[in-house]
C-alpha cells in the first residue's frame, strides 16, 4: 500500500531523520514510537504527502486510494454545526455521502445527539471525535494517526480503537503514532521506533512488550 525508500527530512540545518526505508501492507496496524522530537509527526506528514521529504521517495500502490490523516489539529470549524462540518468535508472530498449516511457516522462517534450544535461549543474530546467522523466519512485505504486519543475519555478511546480494528479488518493500512504504549500495543502487528534520527526497530512488538494473547478481544469487548 505504501513504501518509503531512504526517506530523510530536515528543517534548515536540523536533521529530523534519515534513511527511513519500509513498506506498509494492507490490513495492518503499525505502531510508530519515539520520544518527543523524534520526528513521528513529521514522518506521518511525509507519508500523507503533506510535507515533501528532503531526500528519498514515498510511493503508493495503485490500489491505495484515499489517504486519511488525523493530526493534533482537529480541522473543525467552530461556527458550523457537526453536520455542517461533515457536509463541508463531503464537498471538499467530492464524496456522495447522503445526509442520512452522515448522521450514521456521527452516531458511530457518539455525536448524533449534537449533530445540529455548533462545533465551537464542543469539548476537546468531542471535537476530536468529530475529526474522527471526518476521517470515517472519507473511508480511507491508508489511515495515518498522530496521537489521536489526545483529549479523549476512556469511552472515546475505546471507540477509536474499535474503529482502528475495523479499518484493519476491511483491509486498510493503519499507522498510529502513540505515547500510550500499553493501550495501543494490543492493536499493533508491527512497531517502528524512531531514535537518534534513524529507524532503530522495525518488527513485531515482542521486543518491547510482554505477550498480549487475547488482549485485542479484551480491548473490543
Amino acid at each position: 500500500m505504501l513504501e518509503l525508500d531512504r526517506v530523510a527530512h530536515s528543517y534548515g540545518q536540523t536533521l529530523v531523520f534519515r534513511d527511513i526505508s519500509c513498506k506498509f501492507g494492507a490490513g495492518s496496524v503499525t505502531l510508530l514510537l519515539g520520544g518527543n522530537g523524534a520526528g513521528k509527526s513529521t514522518l506521518l506528514r511525509v507519508m500523507a504527502g503533506l510535507t515533501r521529504p528532503s531526500f528519498g521517495t514515498v510511493r503508493f500502490a495503485e490500489k491505495s486510494g484515499k489517504i486519511g490523516h488525523l493530526a493534533h489539529s482537529t480541522f473543525v470549524y467552530p461556527a458550523l454545526t457537526a453536520l455542517e462540518n461533515l457536509t463541508f468535508w463531503r464537498e471538499a472530498y467530492c464524496l456522495a455521502a447522503t445526509r442520512d449516511e452522515m448522521f450514521k457516522i456521527l452516531e458511530r462517534v457518539g455525536l448524533a445527539a449534537r449533530a445540529c450544535d455548533r462545533a465551537g461549543t464542543f469539548s476537546r474530546g468531542m471535537a476530536q471525535r468529530l475529526n474522527l467522523a471526518r476521517i470515517l466519512l472519507l473511508d480511507p485505504d491508508v489511515l495515518l494517526l498522530d496521537e489521536p486519543d489526545t483529549g479523549l475519555d476512556a469511552a472515546s478511546r475505546a471507540l477509536l480503537r474499535r474503529e482502528l480494528l475495523e479499518a484493519r479488518g476491511r483491509g486498510a493500512c493503519v499507522v498510529l503514532a502513540s505515547h500510550d504504549i500499553a493501550s495501543d500495543a494490543p492493536l499493533a502487528d508491527r512497531v517502528l521506533l524512531l531514535e537518534n534520527g534513524r529507524l532503530a526497530h522495525d518488527g513485531p512488538p515482542s521486543p518491547f512488550f510482554p505477550p498480549l494473547a487475547g488482549a485485542e478481544q479484551a480491548c473490543c469487548a
